[in-house]
């Protein structure tokens, strides 16, 4: 696969610069995630921690739908994992999740990502919901700065599935 964050021209703007590297590394996670058991996508990087691959999938659908939806676009259905009331429910409570229906909820999430971003400018601000317990409540964020952090959290994330795919069966790399 070619790598599209290299083929932008030196001269490509903002816009296209921050679409283009975010889904880059979205289909990075989809790529890590691809051709493996459900068992596989279950298993945790060490004893110790509670990454999976099945579990990052589960988080970043999270995270789409949390920052797009409920901040940008100010329509927060609720969290996608809410069945035990665990703060890390994403993480932990993969044991009866499969690899096909969490790729189908991470890419409608994605899907809808695009769509909220496809019709603003990276200007337009959003809000985090007020209520609940969220620690930055009320507090305003640019689609620019969403699009930023998104970035930074799917290659962080991205950095961790590498080592559990690695480690599930050798496939190492982009």
């Amino acid at each position: 696969m070619i790598d599209q964050r290299l083929m932008l021209p030196p001269d490509a703007d903002e816009r296209a610069m921050l679409d283009t590297f975010l889904d880059w590394h979205r289909e990075v996670l989809a790529r890590k995630c691809a051709g493996l058991t459900d068992e596989q996508l279950r298993r945790r990087a060490v004893p110790s921690s509670n990454l999976s691959l099945l579990g990052l999938m589960r988080h970043l659908a999270g995270v789409e739908r949390w920052y797009f939806q409920a901040v940008i676009a100010d329509d927060w259905r609720g969290s996608l994992y809410t069945a035990t009331g665990d703060a890390d429910e994403d993480f932990n409570n993969v044991a009866a999740a499969t690899g096909a229906a969490t790729l189908a909820l991470w890419r409608e999430q994605v899907e809808r990502s695009r769509r909220i971003t496809a019709e603003r400018p990276l200007d337009a601000v959003g809000t985090v919901p007020a209520g609940g317990d969220h620690p930055t409540a009320g507090r305003s964020y640019t689609l620019r700065w969403v699009l930023v952090h998104m970035i930074d959290e799917y290659a962080r994330h991205n950095g961790h599935a590498d080592l559990i795919r690695e480690a599930i069966d050798g496939t190492a790399g982009e």
